[in-house]
């Protein structure tokens, strides 16, 4: 029998994992090159059933884990190399256990998925990008993700006395078929551990928080029906941000055309050329005008202007003497065409240089560094990178710092991004103004040290930190109370430790110190959710079902309703918590306790349809349904869920049947 599940190294990671998989009471072994002094992981221990120190790679040392009897391996050493080892060592050895190993070589995870089967691979680092961009976001937008061309995303919404959602009766009528509520809570209860523990015939009050997942339909119609007041607020605001950034905007090109000058050190030259040249057409033009009385003004620029651009040859081209031109002036006409040569030239070679550079530099110019309301991210590798891809495809302003001089800056062109020594590079980010800034360097000590400085500029800034051990997380929060502070092994654990048990884990949110799982379950004969109605799957696992595909079935419904059935084959994502997922795997589903009492019904249709009804909500027989509304008043033989018995009451109303529920502990 597969019982026991196996951890491959002993860091920050598989450290979380061995905590993580003990919760749901598992027997764990643990392989280990090197193992820490027991004083570090004395708190550890007693959650290891077996420790062996060795290589991991080795067969004799897999064979001691009793590999045969492991279901599920994480391979979370730091060496890629002996992370590949190992899985394709244990696979040799067994062919049932599930592998989840730690790889940042994407190409190369997929070629091991199709040779070793049951295999999955993830990067712990980079797992947790999107719970940093989002954090970043403040708390409206909790997770945003994409399931085939879906676009659903997470929402925080905090309830004002004009919000529309005011008017509802009760809580309930905000579940549709494009939206779903997560939890509700008024300011004084903190957001619960699991979903769907909000009460169903609940007011929706000023200073409510009420946290739902909603599909692009639901979010672009919200955004369609605000009220007028908060448009033409929104149009005021916007009008002003324009003509703000317009004025911006010509600041900064005056200042980089001043710049651009001063680095060439031609400014002066520029000015000058100039300066001469049109002194030169204003002198010539008078001198012309008064030496020729029936000449115009306007001829006599001509004249002034063929000279400055070297025209000499076209006015005097002859070599006998002119008398009707005064000898100073034929002179003057040559100074004029010699000075014009030479500064007009000038004029020339710098506007060729100029079109040049500006023709080499168009595609290879930088944006600018952004002034307001931007996202400052301090660490630009990989995970830097995906945060900042993320962000950029939310629409959000972003500027890039990287501490690492060596960074290849071409190819991140789109971004602006700056690269240098922290002192130097900060003041330029323009923090004061800034709406958050996300901190992922890979040194525990530089993101404290970021964290402070950011918060001395300016204390209203939200600040995002990355941190690398659990004991660092705890003091950095009490150091830093309004700072999100994520640990990427603790949130990657939760990822690591949900793929072991064979799920699917989408992504990954933080929220309110908890994380969201978007898992996905493919159905099978003997699997707790087969057989089950999506109602009995939310309500007694405390999950979100967001996606449902039917096997041999090519479409898919997003926000699946409550009445459909689970069989096998069948594709389904939910939003869960790893309570929840563990209530998953141990089919610990929590137990009915409301009833349904029947007091009567209208007529013989009323009867027909609310049989169907409560068929369809219930999953009972037909027969126990007909039976139980045609001897009213009579309770069905059988419990519910709050939400799916208060919706069934709703539903047999609207078919003129009347009936009540009442809480059966």
């Amino acid at each position: 029998m597969l019982d026991s599940f196996l951890v491959c190294g002993l860091g920050s990671l598989g450290k979380n994992c061995v905590t993580i998989l003990k919760k749901f009471g598992v027997k764990v072994v643990v392989i280990e090159k090197n193992p820490p002094h027991n004083d570090e992981i004395k708190d550890l221990l007693p959650l290891i059933d077996l420790l062996i120190i060795g290589d991991c790679s080795d067969r004799n040392i897999l064979l001691q884990s009793n590999i045969e009897e492991c279901r599920a391996a994480l391979i979370v050493t730091t060496s890629e190399k002996v992370n590949v080892a190992t899985a394709i060592a244990i696979r040799q050895l067994n062919q049932k256990t599930r592998l989840v190993m730690r790889s940042a070589q994407k190409n190369l995870n997929n070629l091991l998925s199709e040779q070793l089967s049951n295999f999955i691979a993830y990067e712990p680092t980079q797992l947790p990008a999107n719970a940093y961009a989002l954090s970043a976001l403040g708390e409206e937008i909790l997770g945003f993700f994409i399931l085939e061309e879906e676009k659903i995303r997470i929402t925080k919404v905090k309830i004002d006395q004009s919000h529309p959602w005011c008017k509802y009766e009760s809580l309930d009528e905000l579940n549709n078929r494009s939206r779903r509520i997560l939890s509700h809570y008024p300011p004084s209860k903190s957001v619960s551990r699991t979903f769907n523990q909000w009460n169903p015939y609940t007011r929706i009050l000023p200073q409510d928080t009420i946290i739902c997942v909603e599909t692009e339909d639901n979010f672009r119609l919200s955004s369609q029906n605000i009220n007028q007041r908060i448009i033409n607020q929104s149009f005021s605001r916007n009008l002003l941000n324009s003509i703000n950034e317009v004025k911006n905007k010509c600041v900064r090109y005056v200042q980089d055309f001043s710049l651009l000058n001063s680095k060439q050190k031609i400014r002066g030259v520029v000015i000058f050329s100039s300066l001469i040249t049109l002194i030169l057409l204003i002198t010539g033009t008078i001198l012309f005008k008064n030496y020729h009385e029936n000449a115009s003004y306007l001829s006599s620029f001509y004249v002034t202007s063929i000279l400055l651009l070297g025209g000499y040859s076209d006015l005097f081209d002859s070599f006998e003497p002119i008398d009707s031109v005064p000898e100073w002036l034929q002179f003057f006409s040559l100074l004029l065409t010699l000075t014009g040569t030479a500064f007009v030239g000038v004029l020339y070679a710098l506007l060729t240089q100029a079109l040049l550079s500006s023709q080499f530099q168009f595609t290879t110019k930088k944006p600018a560094i952004p002034t307001e309301n931007h996202i400052v991210i301090i660490g630009f590798g990989r995970i830097g990178q995906q945060i900042a891809e993320q962000l950029k495809n939310l629409k959000q302003s972003v500027l890039a710092i990287s501490l690492n001089s060596n960074i290849e800056v071409s190819q991140w062109l789109n971004f602006p991004l700056i690269v240098g020594k922290l002192q130097d590079i900060l003041p330029s980010a323009n923090l004061e103004k800034a709406k958050s800034i996300i901190i992922v360097t890979d040194d525990d000590i530089v993101n404290l040290e970021v964290a402070l400085m950011a918060q001395n500029i300016n204390s209203n800034l939200n600040i995002v930190i990355r941190t690398n051990g659990d004991d660092f997380s705890d003091n950095l929060t009490q150091l830093l109370p309004c700072a999100s502070v994520i640990s990427a092994y603790e949130v990657a654990a939760e990822a690591f430790t949900g793929a072991a048990f064979g799920e699917n884990i989408l992504q990954l949110y933080r929220f309110d110190q908890q994380t969201i799982l978007v898992t996905e379950y493919q159905i099978t004969t003997g699997d707790t959710l087969n057989n089950l109605l999506l109602s009995d799957v939310a309500y007694g696992y405390g999950v979100i079902p967001v996606f449902y595909r039917a096997n041999g079935s090519y479409n898919f419904t997003s926000m699946p309703s409550d009445d459909t059935l689970l069989a096998n084959g069948d594709r389904l994502i939910i939003l869960a918590t790893i309570e929840s997922l563990k209530s998953i795997e141990q089919g610990k589903i929590k137990p009915k306790q409301w009833q349904i009492e029947i007091t009567g019904a209208k007529s013989d249709m009323s009867i027909f349809e609310g049989t169907n009804v409560i068929a369809r909500i219930t999953g009972c027989p037909l027969k126990i349904a007909r039976e139980t509304i045609e001897n009213t008043p009579q309770v069905l033989p059988f419990n519910v869920y709050r939400h799916q018995g208060v919706r069934l009451i709703k539903t047999l109303q609207q078919c003129q049947v009347y009936s009540k529920l009442h809480h059966h502990s």
